[in-house]
């Protein structure tokens, strides 16, 4: 937690508010001359107002074509490197197999003439496979350790925090960028169990960070930053699905803690420019966004809603295991493999390389399986004799392992030391099981075609579309380890554009969010944002009938309002740590004035030395006089690096004016005050402190740490809300079922030997 510094939204406010009101004044003082006579002040002051109205709206669509030329450079490395595993091109070294083979049939085992393997033995053509994934691996893991540590993993989970309020210095540098834009597309070509969408989604926002930052009007205000990087999550997913709305649905269903119309607006317009930034520079050169984009043009039937529910019971049972199972061997990492992330990597990559060549669906990059399980059989979809049913027994033993495999090798990938996503191996885990289902139940269809659940099928016509089940398969794995709904069945819709399958993928999701709910599982962002102890809220933290006073602190450094010199509050500030100070009226008074952050008071201080010398027994003045006259827009906190307020705080020889960063009106509670209310105000209003009053009198002062601190063990449980995960998750309900069998076994023993006495009561009667 202590990597962060907190970003307190009411300040920003005040301070964004003091700016705008400092422009209109400053232009209302330019107006027209005499008769409405056109000035040049009045006209410079109508260029400034236009160009601040139009500035957000030109970064927006400035960040989203960086992101889609980013997203599209990424996109054409990747499949290259992808290839280069298994040969290289005669004619052009940078070319994938793809485009060596542009417009010629050819196949794996019988490529097209440009196309060369690197071996025409099987062994060898392992052995190289292995050898490159080992390679890419070690490259993209030793530039993360050794250049820009934040450009490992996915960073969505950091993202969010960074939304709510929570900076992490470094995290979209400049570096951090640079790395994982090279990264990444190396370790998806290591074929690792991981995909490159929600590292998309970080490295949007570094785009947007890096281009915002150079206005000024954007680089000294948290919350038109805010506005650009929710813009430019959106902007990541819709890049990575070649899904503009799902892209704006998952920046508020997902990143944005708050809905504003304002910012969905701007998302929009991110997202729809990096997505035709993205199309006109079509990496695949198939005229389609992503590579597994497909169209279906078959209806479906109400019979297959039993299999649906199926899917839809997979992907909730999915997210649980994986986000269980994924967080104790993070735990296991941060242990024991810390060190040896360079060594993790490249043992994760050659490990994955060697169990899957050996198998058809782990042997090709993720997307490109996606694409193939989606196809329909009749419009060429027939990859490796997926269709042909004299080998379906087979194909549906290979589609098992593939799921099975998968699954575990994600648990042990996401989240090492690399580019990390796990959109894109969910989906591929997915459409694996779905597609194998689909197989199942056309091959029920074909054994019994006159059964009554095939009723409704149309002679000679295909009844049951195995890549229909690849898809909405891929949509409950999804749904079911990111706990999203409403935005994977857009992004879903966006991929096919088959409005007809929308119901099947909403009872999908439905039954995967049911079965989610019901083992208590949260979104595999949310559950490392848990792990990693970043302070954030959660919307489902509730502490109910747990007063503020139970967790607030009372050890209080405050500050008096007029009766500290310099260096009085020089000695204070180095004998403390805390990040900011309430001001009293006087010297053993409890009586709130205000609040300052230390933040702001060291800044304070600097500006000051930097414009008048300071002797060390001046005054310290944390308040204004009563007969002082106050500009209202220095009244408040919200002062910013101009001249003005840094000389007016200083005017006065051996008296320093501290009161231009004090916040004078504080956000104060009852100590009575509900707990759950208080987390609500952080919330929703995003305070850095909230300060505690009992009659008028300062007793206290609570933060989101604080109440992040409160373990469930501290309070009673009739007083906390239940939820599978407080309970114990899987550990406590294995642990209950443990005690209610070895309970009912204990009865069943019990009740056996009564039997076994009342027998052998009765035999010694008989006998006699």
């Amino acid at each position: 937690m202590e990597d962060f510094t907190t970003i307190d939204w009411i300040e920003d406010a005040i301070v964004e508010r003091n700016r705008r009101l400092r422009i209109a004044r400053d232009v209302h003082e330019s107006q027209r001359g005499p008769n409405g006579k056109i000035t040049s002040r009045w006209l410079w002051s109508q260029a400034r107002r236009a160009f601040e109205a139009a500035q957000t709206w030109l970064i927006v669509s400035v960040v989203g074509a960086l992101i889609g030329v980013n997203a599209a450079v990424i996109s054409i490395v990747t499949e290259w490197l992808s290839d280069m595993k298994m040969g290289y091109c005669y004619d052009g070294w940078w070319l994938n197999e793809q485009f060596c083979c542009w417009e010629v049939e050819s196949t794996e085992e019988s490529p097209c003439d440009t196309w060369h393997p690197w071996s025409t033995v099987s062994a060898v053509r392992w052995f190289v496979y292995v050898l490159f994934a080992g390679l890419f691996a070690f490259v993209a893991a030793h530039l993360v350790r050794s250049v820009a540590k934040y450009a490992a993993g996915s960073g969505i989970s950091e993202i969010k925090c960074i939304i709510a309020g929570f900076v992490m210095h470094g995290f979209l540098g400049f570096w951090t960028f640079v790395v994982k834009s090279l990264t990444l597309p190396l370790v998806i070509a290591s074929g690792l169990s991981v995909g490159k969408e929600g590292p998309s989604v970080h490295l949007a926002c570094t785009i947007a960070n890096l281009v915002a930052s150079l206005f000024k009007r954007f680089s000294r205000s948290h919350g038109r930053m805010r506005d650009v990087l929710t813009a430019a999550s959106a902007a990541g997913v819709a890049v990575a699905f070649g899904s503009p709305i799902g892209g704006v649905l998952f920046s508020i269903e997902e990143m944005s803690p708050t809905f504003s119309i304002r910012t969905m607006w701007r998302s929009f317009l991110c997202a729809l420019v990096a997505t035709v930034t993205l199309s006109a520079m079509n990496p695949f050169r198939t005229g389609k966004l992503v590579l597994f984009q497909v169209t279906y043009d078959r209806d479906w039937h109400f019979f297959e809603m039993m299999f649906f529910v199926i899917l839809g019971i997979f992907g909730g049972l999915y997210g649980a295991i994986v986000i269980k199972f994924n967080m104790q061997f993070a735990a296991f990492r941060r242990k024991h493999l810390a060190n040896h992330a360079v060594a993790e990597a490249v043992v994760l990559a050659c490990l994955t390389a060697m169990i899957g060549y050996f198998n058809r669906f782990l042997r090709i990059d993720m997307t490109e399986s996606l694409a193939v399980l989606f196809r329909e059989c009749e419009s060429g979809g027939d990859y490796e004799n997926l269709c042909q049913t004299s080998v379906q027994w087979p194909m549906v033993n290979s589609l098992f392992l593939a799921t099975v495999i998968r699954i575990g090798l994600v648990i042990i990938s996401y989240g090492s030391k690399v580019p990390a996503g796990i959109f894109v191996p969910s989906m591929a885990i997915g459409a694996s099981f779905g597609r194998m289902v689909g197989i199942i139940v056309k091959a029920i269809n074909r054994e019994y075609p006159t059964s009554g659940i095939f009723a409704f099928c149309t002679p000679d016509v295909p009844c049951i579309t195995p890549g229909t089940y690849a898809f909405l398969g891929a949509a409950a794995a999804l749904s079911g380890v990111m706990r999203l709904t409403v935005t994977v069945v857009v992004i879903m819709f966006e991929l096919t554009g088959a409005l007809n399958y929308i119901l099947p993928t909403m009872i999908v999701l439905l039954v995967t969010k049911a079965v989610g709910d019901m083992l208590g599982v949260r979104g595999i962002a949310d559950e490392a944002i848990r792990f990693n102890g970043y302070p954030f809220l959660e919307k489902n933290d509730h502490f109910y009938d747990v007063p503020v006073s139970y967790v607030m602190r009372r050890d209080l450094h405050t500050l008096a309002a007029d009766s500290l010199t310099l260096e009085q509050l020089e000695t204070f500030l180095d004998s403390t740590s805390v990040n900011g100070f309430p001001i009293v009226a006087s010297a053993g008074s409890s009586t709130l004035v205000g609040h300052i952050g230390r933040k702001e008071l060291v800044h304070a201080l600097d500006s000051c030395r930097r414009y008048v010398h300071l002797p060390r027994d001046a005054r310290c003045v944390f308040v204004p006089s009563p007969n002082e006259e106050v500009d209202p827009l220095w009244s408040a906190v919200g002062v910013d690096d101009s001249d003005e307020p840094v000389l007016y705080a200083t005017a006065v020889p051996g008296v320093i004016r501290l009161w231009p960063w004090v916040n004078q009106t504080p956000v104060t509670v009852s100590p009575r005050l509900p707990l759950e209310i208080v987390m609500q105000l952080f919330k929703r209003m995003g305070p850095r402190v909230i300060l505690v009053e009992e009659y008028g009198a300062l007793v206290g002062l609570c933060t989101v740490k604080d109440v992040l601190h409160l373990s469930p063990e501290e309070l009673d449980t009739p007083r906390l809300s239940a939820s599978w995960t407080r309970q114990g998750g899987f550990d406590g309900a294995l642990e209950e079922m443990r005690g209610g069998l070895d309970g009912a076994l204990e009865s069943v023993v019990g009740r056996l030997r009564e039997w076994q006495w009342a027998a052998q009561g009765w035999w010694r009667g008989r006998g006699r």
